[in-house]
């Protein structure tokens, strides 16, 4: 199968041929400004050059999208047999451009994405079909606006389509599009920033959206929340490894309530827990040069911590008259002797020698003899390795329980 980017026999515009243009532009950049020419620049230019590369990559996206637009257009499904995907033996143009640029899928149906937005139509009775974002289109395409920001703005503003007054919503387009640009909003052009105000980022770019929507249709929010309160949910799946993995969809509520508390265990100055000695906090020093844990790690730890304490809560529902409590099985002659593994009521996945002696250390131990037909003979009384003011001086001198 032969892939061309174009048919070296059809005329071009005003003479222009674009791939002799970018080929002669590519070979030049290879050749004048090759990777790592950052390396000899001083601070200043170094920013000034990362800017004027991200300027040359929007120009670049811009061009991105607008090639995988026209490729979509010529694999249109209208066609039927004469589609450019078709006759190039491909399923659809997200298969073709994939062959043809080497990208992703998701890249390229991103891409496409975004051109949908900027390109107009017409129905099928021939009446035309303004483009859904023209001003962020002509940004891009002008290399004042990146993709991302483009992304972030539409991805919002797209569910006010059906409910929000087009020309309200257009100003708040342009209003957006100036903020990312940071021009007056009169002109987003190529100058974007140097007339105006500071340019945004994307992810501000995406919370000025959400304001600006939540202005122009105050009763959206309630919809999204009824939907979002359907598809909430936290999911345990089968162990991987050792592990256990947990997926789910929070309420924005229930995230950044956890994210709080995760975050006042993490800080150095507010953890009731030994995450950090008490001198490096007091110099302002957030890690720990002991401390190797990664910050995935650290907020695993955590989330334990929070679970033990929400067991031993009085708001907490009993379980038999006790709070929810794990229990551990573990042969004795198997922890006599430190070998073999324990098994967690309701969990598959075996624990190590250690994880049973922790739990044990924190939790107690109970002795039950069974007979070979697991007939229960013997059922001891609960035993504590530490009593509690053991445990208290323990847990002051090491930070936490230690010691089996």
């Amino acid at each position: 199968m032969t892939l061309l980017a174009s048919d070296p026999d059809v005329d071009q515009p005003d003479g222009v041929d674009p791939i002799r243009v970018f080929e002669e532009m590519t070979r030049k950049l290879q050749e004048l400004a090759p990777v790592g020419t950052a390396g000899g620049l001083n601070d200043e230019q170094a920013l000034r050059f990362a800017g004027a590369v991200e300027k040359l990559g929007r120009l670049v996206d811009a061009h991105r999208v607008a090639v995988v637009s026209d490729i979509s257009h010529r694999s249109r499904p209208e066609l039927l047999e004469k589609k450019l995907s078709t006759r190039k033996g491909c399923r659809n143009e997200v298969e073709l451009l994939e062959r043809v640029t080497l990208v992703s899928g998701a890249t390229v149906r991103r891409r496409l994405r975004l051109g949908k937005n900027f390109r107009s139509g017409m129905t099928l009775t021939g009446e035309p079909i303004p483009a859904a974002f023209p001003v962020i289109g002509a940004a891009v395409a002008a290399g004042a606006l990146g993709l991302d920001g483009a992304d972030a703005i539409i991805t919002v503003l797209t569910p006010g389509l059906p409910r929000v007054h087009p020309d309200q919503l257009g100003l708040a387009e342009a209003a957006l599009v100036a903020a990312a640009t940071g021009t007056s909003g009169e002109d987003s052009g190529e100058d974007s920033g140097e007339d105006g105000g500071v340019p945004v980022s994307a992810d501000l770019s995406r919370v000025q959206a959400a304001l600006w929507l939540a202005h122009l249709n105050p009763d959206g929010a309630e919809p999204r929340e009824v939907q979002a309160m359907q598809n909430r949910g936290l999911r345990f799946g089968r162990e991987q490894g050792g592990l256990i993995p947990v997926t789910g969809m929070l309420m924005p509520e229930t995230a950044a309530a956890a994210k709080r508390v995760i975050d006042a265990y993490m800080s150095p100055r507010t953890a009731p827990v030994a995450f950090i000695d008490e001198e490096l906090a007091a110099r302002g020093e957030t890690r720990d040069p002991g401390d190797t844990r990664t910050p995935d790690q650290k907020r695993h730890d955590i989330f334990a911590v929070i679970v033990a304490t929400a067991a031993k809560a009085t708001e907490t529902p009993t379980i038999a008259g006790d709070a929810p409590t794990v229990l551990v099985s573990v042969r004795q002659e198997d922890l006599a002797a430190n070998r073999g593994v324990g098994h967690i009521d309701g969990v598959e996945t075996p624990i190590s020698m250690d994880a049973v002696r922790q739990m044990i250390c924190a939790g107690g131990l109970q002795k039950v003899v069974l007979k070979k037909n697991g007939k229960i003979v013997e059922l001891g009384t609960k035993e504590r390795t530490f009593n509690r003011a053991q445990r208290r001086a323990i847990m002051l001198r090491d930070g936490g329980c230690i010691i089996p």
